[in-house]
């Protein structure tokens, strides 16, 4: 059975940043599609309707979804407005699904509020939509400290240089996994996408691996 992969792509980037991840899954079987947006044009409600319009391009019974940072928020919008009956599982990879500490610090001058675009509503704000359980969701973390959130103080810790664990953790996912990897490297760490792999053909991480949630309560 023919299964794709869609990927979705963070703030400031245009997806080619997943060529290491794409070469991993596509060595593993799987039909791989990327999605690009931008953040400054449209809202993530919006950008969730044009991801939303993509997928009915994409013909195969089982889809998938990797959304890296700002592309999980993007996910849950689409999820909260379009519920799916088609097979497939779910991997958030450093999604700030409880909002971004380091957004908000950039939102606050005029002189950065403006690479931030329409990302803040119901995003980097903290006020994504919830997760409605529709499908498998993993949730992967990164957990070495360094990225470009740390030129305006970083979150708290344990972070990956821009996003904060506690950031990462959605009510109701499925599992979840701490691994020492960066913000921006957790795209091209083996290990992460090992575990990917793992989660789309499972529904769970490797059981040797994952660490427990921080707090009983996200799920």
């Amino acid at each position: 059975m023919r299964e794709a992969v869609v990927l979705v792509h963070g703030i400031w980037m245009n997806g080619l940043e997943f060529w290491r991840l794409r070469r991993k899954l596509e060595r593993a079987g799987y039909e791989c599609h990327v999605f690009k947006y931008h953040e400054r044009r449209r809202s993530l409600a919006e950008t969730a309707t044009r991801l939303h319009d993509f997928l009915a391009t994409i013909d195969a019974p089982v889809v998938h979804f990797v959304g890296h940072s700002l592309g999980g928020l993007v996910l849950l919008h689409l999820f909260s407005q379009y519920p799916f009956t088609t097979k497939g599982r779910i991997v958030l990879l450093a999604s700030p699904v409880n909002g971004s500490v380091v957004a908000k610090r950039l939102a606050r001058p005029r002189l950065t509020h403006w690479l931030l675009g329409q990302s803040m509503e119901q995003g980097l704000d903290g006020n994504a939509p919830p997760w409605k359980s529709w499908q498998d969701i993993g949730i992967i973390s990164g957990t070495f400290p360094m990225g470009l959130g740390l030129i305006v103080g970083g979150p708290d810790l344990p972070h990956d240089g821009t996003v904060s664990v506690e950031e990462t953790m959605l009510r109701g996912a499925t599992d979840a996994l701490l691994l020492p990897v960066s913000h921006f490297g957790i795209l091209f760490s083996s290990e992460v996408a090992e575990q990917v792999i793992i989660f789309l053909r499972a529904g769970k991480f490797d059981e040797e691996m994952v660490m427990p949630l921080p707090d009983s309560s996200f799920v």
